[in-house]
């Protein structure tokens, strides 16, 4: 007898810093929340203060992981470079509960969406590498990083999206408007992901997982805060919980 699929898949989210967390700032972490429940799926906050043990046996509960975005950047020496004067600083508890999840997430086949930190943490700790300052280091006439005073991006520019991807499924075309609110980008492709979308400038705004048939997409726009007007940004999230609920049915 074949397995039922589960109703709501638990989807793990882990706060955006220790700070936000010891704060109990959450504003930003919520909309990553509401995106997964508008979904269907039922999203799980996860502390940034577990333990490797405590870590591991709440993983085994969860059916896919969403990374968030976050104010801080990635270590420098996780890929190999020596520190831009524009890198902020790093959150070692983001980076340890980040790599940890991406860890058990592949081996255990379970469904990641990334997003804008999330997926330059993907991309090192499978093995890539960053730009750590678009503006300075590719002096581009696109704006990525442009924020109002109350956080939220105020720019928007077009992204090309590769055929024969899952991010083409999604989107149900080749050209898209993202916003965006980052300053580092992918440089180099970390093991077994594949660009599937560029801006007009060349910078990477997504890539998939090719290792195997898992769900893994890193996107370097922030669909959660596009949910309530954009399809293609619902589609992620969407996507993400539809993936959960068939990996659920295959174990």
């Amino acid at each position: 007898m074949s397995p039922e699929p589960i109703d709501r898949p638990r989807v793990g989210v882990p706060y955006r810093t220790r700070k936000e967390e010891l704060t109990s700032s959450g504003t930003e972490l919520r909309k990553y929340l509401e995106a997964v429940g508008t979904a269907g799926g039922d999203p799980i906050e996860l502390s940034l203060a577990l333990s490797s043990e405590e870590l591991g046996k709440l993983a085994r509960t969860l059916d896919a992981i969403v990374l968030p975005g976050s104010p801080a950047d990635l270590e420098p020496s996780l890929f190999r470079s020596e520190r831009h004067p524009k890198t902020a600083d790093s959150d070692p508890d983001r980076e340890r509960i980040d790599f940890a999840l991406l860890d058990y997430s592949l081996a255990a086949h379970k469904p990641v969406l990334a997003i804008c930190y999330g997926i330059q943490s993907l991309n090192v700790f499978l093995g890539g590498s960053l730009i750590q300052d678009i503006e300075s280091e590719l002096h581009t006439q696109v704006a990525h990083d442009s924020e109002d005073e109350h956080g939220a991006p105020e720019t928007f520019h077009s992204a090309r999206i590769e055929p024969e991807s899952r991010l083409f499924e999604l989107a149900g075309a080749a050209d898209v408007r993202v916003n965006s609110s980052h300053h580092q980008s992918i440089l180099e492709p970390g093991r077994d992901l594949r660009i599937v979308s560029r801006a007009p400038d060349r910078v990477i705004e997504a890539v998939e997982w090719t290792g195997d048939a898992n769900w893994v997409v890193g996107v370097q726009w922030h669909p959660e805060r596009m949910v309530l007007t954009e399809s293609f940004a619902q589609a992620l999230f969407v996507g993400l919980v539809e993936a959960a609920r068939k990996a659920s049915v295959r174990a």
